[in-house]
């Protein structure tokens, strides 16, 4: 499960922002994650909720925005909206996808800031094996 990994990647990056910038805490994370990028929806918002635990981003939403996947044919210039399972032929002329324009990254888009004089209003909710 490489979500683990990504979600305390992103818990890590959003902590050095907020100790350089004296921030309190987070509300809310928002990604922008490519459909080509392999990570699974749900896996990430349990992971997420699992890493935030004891950091300054405890209680923080996260949300995810799918970048669609577009792929770029060299021969004619055409772009396409790749799907899922990946088309990677032109429609057009029918040649190798040249290149994916979009939909392999995982970035994060968004950070809400606590306001200091605001505590968490969000609860943290238990996590049960159904979660």
């Amino acid at each position: 499960m490489h979500e683990m990994s990504l979600a305390v990647a992103v818990v890590d990056q959003v902590e050095a922002a907020a100790s350089s910038r004296g921030a309190v805490g987070v509300t809310s994370v928002e990604l922008d994650v490519g459909e080509l990028a392999g990570v699974v929806a749900d896996a990430l918002a349990f992971s997420f909720e699992l890493a935030c635990a004891g950091t300054v981003l405890e209680g923080a939403e996260l949300i995810t925005r799918t970048v669609p996947g577009v792929a770029r044919c060299e021969p004619c210039a055409a772009d396409w909206a790749v799907g899922m399972p990946p088309r990677l032929l032109c429609p057009t002329c029918g040649a190798a996808a040249g290149e994916l324009v979009s939909g392999r990254e995982l970035q994060i888009r968004e950070v809400r800031w606590a306001c200091p004089d605001t505590p968490h209003e969000r609860q943290r909710q238990p996590i049960t094996e159904e979660s």
